[in-house]
Order: structure tokens, then sequence, then C-alpha cells
């Protein structure tokens, strides 16, 4: 391979950023599901999150996600497709040959690794600012925050020099072994069925998918992998989400015990619905890369 193609990294820049604004409302009603309590169904949150805090409560730390999202889709994106090109040229000479599936597999592992130096940071903020039910009011901070949604942060940045005050770098990668768990074979089961969905309805002699088929792969692909991740996620979630008001769980392990002794299975009951929030963000960020 000459030279690391920098394109790739510009296209997921731009199709994390605009996965971010059209998925977002749905990753707080996920969030919400996942690490907050009394919302029942996702009818029932999304009912509970309009009622309480009007459409902005569906928008809660967008800002952060929508400029650190474009960062990191655009190292995943990047990170994969060199990676991609470097195995195809080691293996056939050529970094523009179609690549087999086990090149796939470890471009896709790799992408997965190098995210989480990216992403933990990144979910932790996000998943902070969206557990944040009230409105942040200075005067409010001489209290101790005990009641979940109490407004501990002002913002994102504010965020970040809380948790590193309180809590050290140790604090801001809440959760890494969690979404490592998660997207190490998440992304491995997102290339790869992208990779086969668009060679299935690529039409012969076309040397490119069409958009269309582009959008379709990525919303299949995306359900696929968030299938089988969202039990994990759903850890990340509680991981990240605890240590604000009280620190319920002592590691990724622990989380899990507790959380299957508590719910059982159920505790990947928004799965259905993070399937739909899935197919929709991947295949629109997808489409745009």
């Amino acid at each position: 391979m000459d030279s690391v193609q920098l394109q790739d990294f510009a296209a997921g820049l731009v199709g994390g950023a605009a996965s971010v604004v059209v998925g977002h409302p749905l990753d707080t009603i996920k969030t919400r599901l996942q690490a907050g309590q009394g919302y029942g169904n996702t009818l029932n949150c999304v009912l509970t999150v309009y009622r309480n805090e009007s459409v902005v409560g569906f928008f809660k730390g967008m800002s952060f996600p929508l400029a650190s999202m474009a960062v990191y889709s655009s190292v995943v994106f990047g990170v994969f497709s060199n990676t991609q090109r470097l195995l195809s040229q080691l293996r056939h000479g050529d970094p523009d040959s179609t690549p087999v599936l086990a090149d796939v597999a470890l471009a896709s592992m790799v992408a997965g690794f190098i995210s989480v130096g990216i992403g933990t940071p990144v979910d932790l903020v996000k998943i902070r600012l969206q557990m944040q039910t009230q409105p942040y009011i200075q005067a409010n901070m001489k209290l101790k925050p005990t009641v979940p949604g109490f407004p501990v942060y002002r913002g994102p940045i504010h965020c970040i020099r809380t948790v590193l005050q309180k809590e050290g770098i140790a604090g801001i990668y809440r959760g890494a072994g969690a979404m490592l768990l998660r997207d190490v074979p998440g992304y491995c089961l997102y290339f790869i069925p992208y990779t086969i969905v668009c060679g299935w309805i690529t039409p012969d002699g076309s040397i490119s998918p069409n958009p269309s088929s582009i959008w379709l792969a990525g919303g299949v692909a995306g359900a696929i992998s968030w299938g089988t991740a969202t039990p994990m996620d759903v850890v990340k979630s509680r991981l990240q989400a605890d240590g604000v008001y009280l620190s319920k769980y002592k590691g990724t392990l622990d989380c899990i015990l507790q959380s299957y002794q508590n719910e059982g299975l159920k505790v990947s009951t928004q799965r259905p619905f993070s399937l739909i929030r899935e197919f929709i963000f991947e295949s629109n960020g997808v489409a745009i890369v």
C-alpha cells in the first residue's frame, strides 16, 4: 500500500455527523431504558421524556457526540479501510483487490480495538448528560446529588472536568472493558454482513454498489451487529451511568452478575428497539459514507 487513503477518514467524518443527528433521539431512549428506572417500555419512555422535558429532552448531550462521533466514525472507517487495503496488498499484491472475509474480519477487529480509546470517553459524557432529567441549576450544586436525574453537569466540558477531578483518567475510561467486549466482535458482525449483503444485491457487472444497496446493507449489518451487542451495551451503559449518585458496580463482571440476578434475561429486552434504532442509525451513516 503506497499511502494512507485519507478520503476514508473524511467520509467517516461526514457519515458520523449525519448518523448522530438522525440517531441521537433514539439513542437517548435506549440509554434511559438501559440505565434508568421507572420507564417500563419504549412507548412509555418516549411519552415520559416528552411530557417532562419536551422535545429538547431527546437531544440532551448531542453537542459533544456530534463533534466527537464524527471523529470517532472517521477513525473507525479510516482504520478499517486502510487495514483492509494493507491486508489485500500483503495477500494479493494489490490493495484494491477484493478482500477475503478473513481480512475483513481482521480489519474489523483492529477498528473495534482502536475505537474504544476514542469511544469510551465520548459515550461516558453522552450517557451522563442523557441521564440528567432536570435542568442544571447552579444553586443545586450545594446539595449532595443522591437522586437519579439530579443535574450534576452543566455541559460536556464541565462533565469531563468533573469526572477527571473526582475519578481521574480511570473515570473517563469507565466501561472500557465492556465496550471492548462489545465493539471488537460487534464490528466483525457489522463489516462482514455489510460486505456480504453488498455483494448479494449489487448487480453483476457493476463496479460498486448503488446508494440504495449501500443504505440497505448498512441497515441490515447494523441490526445484525447490534442484535448481538445489546447485552454488553447494557452493561457498558450501566457502568458509565454508575458513580454519579451511587457506586453500585465494582466492574464489568459484577455489573453482568448483578444485572442477571436482578432481571434475568430481561436485561436485554430493549433489543427490538435497539435493532430498529441501529438500522436507522447505520443505514443513514453508511449511505453518506
